[in-house]
């Protein structure tokens, strides 16, 4: 009604809102002399005249131009008297923007907002629920004493309010009346309390930020609303989510245990990972005991998850802060990739999350490692990007990566921006201090920027490098004769008179001061003083080196995404996050009873027909929470237990989670519906099957994986029963199930519980039954022999429907393209490489080189075969795989233990490791009975390939998608006798593992290959052209490995 009477408004009065304004003109018009301030005061009083007629149409054009005014930052105030007389105007759409005006100025305008109280206590009661939260919103805005009783009761009127909207602004105004009159906080409170307790997300959010501002110490009131917050979090309003993500994460602060004291035992049983089952399974027992999450403590984890893919910034920092204070160390990684995308936003947005980042790669530098290239400076950047993502480099820096940033801080020195310049200075400096290797390099590159023409550059590396020859000044002597090589045409005296001089006039009155001293005991005089005699034991006494560190390194107490970490320095209204406590309190505080009002609500007829699937569906949720909040994915042990627990008393539902106690009731509910639904397509055989996959992908949200396979069996072989058959199959299926629990007993107890079932209600109507078993296990082909082939065709589509959705993500280019395969490697060359030298090794020796075949341990794996040879006169006994840095991401399958190795023996054997598609060296321990070597493996960029066949066409049409970015190309020279289809094959299968493409041109020569990691293609393109040169092409999506592999190439293919 109010948009019709809106637009009704707008065409009428149109020309009566003119003709006022013209009216006004003309009276106002003989002013002219007043020049530049006629017209304010025209356009003042022509609202004015507006705002006093009649029409209801010029009214509402007057103040839709006062609203504008405030919209683009004008000062409207000395409009308030008349704007406040239309305060109780019969027309919405005017009363509305009235109010939204009293909100602006009725702070600054008291007195005569005051004059109005009645007419908003009137508004209060509007039937319109706009209006009246717009009274409570304009009452709340006049900050004046005497009226706090009026509020209050305003308020408590409002948070009562049948409209959602209404409550949310009573929430508001809570904040506003506390501000104002503090000695309200404990009835203030109390409305808090009750507000919480609303189910509407469109109040969760601002009755949060009203108990963080009254009463933030309160957590009591937090515990029985916890679940239900967790649960609405994802449907609250942008802003209410970062709200309530603060909260929770001071909340889990103070009622869960530590979940970081169980990481050694996580990292131990990684070590020992190929350990026997029963061993495994005694470690996996004992941590369970010493640590299980809370399951409220997973709840928060598993429902802030989707929050990363948020579209605000605010929300992905607030969930990127909460998984960082709270959440296993093990989880915090799939934060990374949501701050780094982040990092597209605006400037202002990419400040906060790079400070953020810099704070979490000091402690975590893996988190980052994978993104290093999304913090390379940008030319666009400012100075306070720029410096910030220095900061984060110098952070990630280590041995693998150290010589690519070195080359990336060569191009930022000679930037034009010369803070950046300077600030990449000091970074190297610090890559020196951190990394050992490197302190030579840099050094002597901080040497050569001596002789720079910028005199910020030059002074800023005679600073570093004073810093680091103090460090260790015996070991870099050369350095400091050539710096006096340097100063060989200036005399030393008149050079230190220039600098004082330059210092006795400086702008700082500190430099100043310094000088003045200084002079004093350097330059002493008849005035000098006793000191003088002493300069020399002053200046060149014993000082400890200076440290370079991060300035981000003392921030980490702050918590994350708040403006104290970014200051640096506590701000106002900055709540800490307490430890975690020794002792988990009470978890029954959270628990809620609303399961005993659902179970006397549930009508006692369906009991019976209910009860079973009610309980399959809680079993199913308190699963899920069980194998969520053991960190080891085998958890069967703990959901038997609680298993047993549901089959001693199905009434005691106080250990499941808040999400399993809402969604009980409309589960039960929507498989009445499925019910229903499967009745009625009874006899329709493509429709049940289309339903029941609808039904698989709602289960498959809170089931486990092995649930849904099981699922998908069971709803198959209900599927292609007609009602003519059910009582004959439903015998069929309960010897079925009977003889699958007694196979099965020990591999999964749920399959009991399942049996346990009356399934005579369910075949009638075809209802799915989900059978928490493997898929297509060989007890159940057996017994699925005696059913018809239909039922077994449908369990077999099914399954295969099932599996391809959950490996979708999984698909690699052959899924896609079945027609290219990987072949046998043209060339194995016979190059080893030194693992270990005999001197090093204390006799042992060991060499390593890439047999060229598909690795037995593992698809993404690359083969590498290790001789092993003894050149000593005695046994070298337990030969083994110590410890093991791999960079993020890197596996390695080690060789087994070799007992012993005989004087002047030989033994191979073979490894398997994961690279990732990338050069990273792969450090570990070759250890033997005494001692332990450290030892690297580097692979070469040709032997990250397995070799595939293709057809030119499909090599042309693969080719084709792979333009652009993916494709590197230089020029080669050489002899032509160097380019016959003989050498140059010989020449590119020697330096890389790849398969030979079939060509119709005699001077084109193709190549194809895939990474053994993602199954990415590879293309290599010889293409001779005219005269004694030829075009290398390189076409993939792995753009790195393509630079580095053509970088190979070329230098092999030029030669003679």
């Amino acid at each position: 009604m109010s948009s019709n009477s809106f637009a009704y408004s707008e065409q009428s009065g149109g020309g009566e809102a003119t003709e006022l304004g013209q009216e006004a003109t003309s009276t106002i018009s003989p002013s002219g002399a007043f020049g530049l301030f006629s017209s304010d005061l025209k356009k003042n009083e022509d609202l004015k005249q507006m705002l006093e007629s009649n029409k209801d149409s010029a009214k509402l054009d007057a103040m839709k131009r006062i609203v504008g005014m405030i919209a683009k930052g004008k000062n409207a105030s000395e409009l308030f008297p008349a704007v406040v007389k239309n305060v109780a105007s019969k027309n919405i759409e005017i009363k509305k923007l009235v109010y939204v005006y009293l909100v602006r100025y009725a702070e600054e305008q008291q007195d005569l907002a005051l004059l109005s109280i009645s007419t908003f206590q009137r508004a209060l009661k509007d039937p319109n629920q706009l209006i009246r939260a717009s009274a409570l919103r304009v009452l709340s805005s006049i900050r004046v004493p005497i009226i706090v009783p009026i509020m209050m009761l305003a308020i408590k009127e409002a948070s009562a309010d049948l409209s959602p909207y209404v409550r949310k602004n009573a929430a508001h105004a809570i904040q506003k009346l506390y501000s104002l009159d503090p000695e309200q906080k404990e009835m203030l409170i109390e409305v808090i309390e009750k507000l919480l307790k609303d189910k509407s997300t469109l109040v969760a959010g601002s009755v949060v930020m009203a108990f963080e501002e009254v009463c933030p110490d309160r957590i009591d009131l937090i515990h029985k609303n916890y679940r239900k917050l967790c649960n609405l979090l994802v449907d609250v309003e942008e802003w209410g989510q970062v709200v309530i993500i603060h909260m929770l994460t001071r909340y889990a602060r103070t009622q869960f245990v530590s979940p970081w004291k169980e990481e050694d035992g996580l990292e131990d049983d990684e070590k020992n990972f190929y350990d026997s089952d029963d061993d495994q399974k005694e470690k996996t027992d004992k941590r369970k005991k010493s640590y299980t999450m809370d399951p409220d403590h997973r709840l928060l984890i598993r429902n802030t998850k989707p929050l990363l893919q948020s579209r605000n910034a605010a929300v992905v920092m607030a969930v990127a802060q909460l998984y960082w204070h709270i959440s296993p160390k093990s989880e915090v990684g799939i934060i990374s990739k949501s701050l780094v995308r982040l990092l597209r936003s605006n400037r202002e947005v990419q400040y906060i999350v790079l400070q953020n980042i810099a704070t979490m790669s000091i402690q975590r530098k893996g988190m980052f490692e994978p993104y290093l290239k999304s913090f390379y400076v940008r030319s666009t950047d400012p100075t306070m990007i720029k410096t910030l993502k220095l900061e984060i480099l110098t952070n990630l820096a280590n041995e693998a990566n150290i010589s690519t940033l070195l080359r990336e801080f060569q191009t930022y020195v000679k930037s034009q921006d010369k803070e950046f310049a300077a600030a990449t200075i000091q970074t190297i400096g610090r890559c020196a201090t951190n990394i050992s290797e490197v302190t030579d390099t840099c050094l002597n590159g901080l040497v050569c920027l001596l002789s720079n023409r910028d005199e910020i550059v030059v002074a800023e590396s005679v600073v570093v490098i004073k810093k680091l020859l103090q460090m260790q000044p015996a070991q870099h002597g050369e350095i400091i004769k050539h710096m006096a090589k340097l100063l060989d045409s200036i005399t030393t005296k008149l050079l230190t008179q220039y600098i004082l001089n330059l210092g006795k006039y400086d702008q700082n009155y500190d430099i100043r001061d310094r000088t003045r001293f200084i002079r004093q005991l350097i330059v002493p005089n008849e005035k000098s003083g006793a000191l003088s005699k002493y300069a020399k034991k002053i200046f060149l006494a014993q000082k400890p080196a200076p440290l370079l560190e991060s300035p981000f390194k003392d921030r980490d107490h702050f918590q994350l995404g708040t403006l104290s970490h970014t200051l640096n320095t506590k701000a106002t209204g900055y709540l800490e996050l307490s430890n975690w406590p020794e002792v988990a309190p009470d978890p029954s505080v959270r628990n809620v009873e609303v399961i005993e009002l659902a179970k006397e609500w549930t009508p006692a007829g369906k009991a019976k027909k209910e009860n079973p699937a009610k309980k399959f569906y809680s079993e199913s949720e308190e699963e899920e929470d069980s194998s969520d909040s053991s960190s080891d994915s085998d958890s069967e042990s703990g959901s038997a237990s609680g298993e047993q627990e549901e089959e001693g008393d199905s009434s005691d539902d106080s250990s499941e989670d808040s999400s399993s106690e809402h969604k009980s009731d409309s589960e039960s509910a929507s498989e009445v519906g499925n019910k229903r639904t499967a009745k009625r397509n009874s006899k329709s055989k493509r429709k049940r099957d289309s339903e029941d996959g609808e039904n698989e992908n709602e289960k498959s949200k809170t089931s486990d994986s092995s649930n849904a396979d099981s699922s998908s069996i069971e709803d198959s072989s209900s599927d292609s029963e007609s009602e003519s058959e059910s009582e004959s199959e439903s015998e069929s299926r309960k010897v079925t199930k009977e003889k699958e629990n007694k196979t099965k007993q020990n591999i999964n107890p749920l399959t009991k519980d399942v049996s346990l079932l009356d399934l005579d209600d369910f075949n009638p109507v075809s209802t799915p039954v989900a059978l928490p078993t493997p898929a297509l296990s060989p007890s159940l082909i057996a017994d699925l022999e005696g059913l018809n082939l239909s039922t077994t065709s449908s369990v077999i589509t099914k399954e295969v429907r099932l599996k391809s959705s959950e490996e979708k993500s999984r698909k690699t280019f052959k899924d896609y393209n079945p027609h290219i395969m990987v072949s046998t490697p043209v060339f194995v060359p016979v190059k080893t490489h030194v693992l270990l030298h005999r001197m090093s090794g204390k006799g042992l020796a060991a060499h390593y080189f890439f047999p060229r075949q598909p690795c037995i341990f593992g698809d993404k794996m690359v083969s590498v075969q290790i001789t092993l040879n003894n050149t000593t006169d005695r046994k070298i006994e337990n030969i083994h795989v110590g410890g093991k840095r791999l960079p993020v991401g890197m596996q390695m399958h080690v060789f087994n233990t070799i007992e012993s190795l005989e004087p002047e023996g030989s033994i191979t054997v073979s490894m398997g490791i994961d690279f990732c598609d990338s050069t990273q060296t792969a450090s570990f321990q070759l250890c033997t009975k005494d001692d332990c070597f450290n030892v690297n493996i580097q692979p070469p960029v040709g032997e990250l390939l397995l070799p595939v066949a293709m057809s030119e066409k499909d090599f042309k049409k693969e080719q084709g998608m792979l333009t652009g970015m993916n494709e590197t190309s230089t020029v080669i020279i050489a002899a032509p006798q160097n380019f016959t289809p003989s050498v140059i094959l010989q020449k590119v299968v020697n330096v890389a593992n790849v398969g030979v493409v079939p060509s119709g041109q005699d001077h084109i020569h193709r190549f194809a290959a895939k990474t053994v990691h993602s199954g990415s293609l590879m293309l290599v393109t010889v293409e001779l052209k005219e005269g004694s040169t030829a075009q290398l092409i390189i076409n993939t999506e792995k753009t790195v490995i393509g630079s580095v592999l053509l970088r190979e190439l070329k230098p092999v293919l030029s030669q003679g």
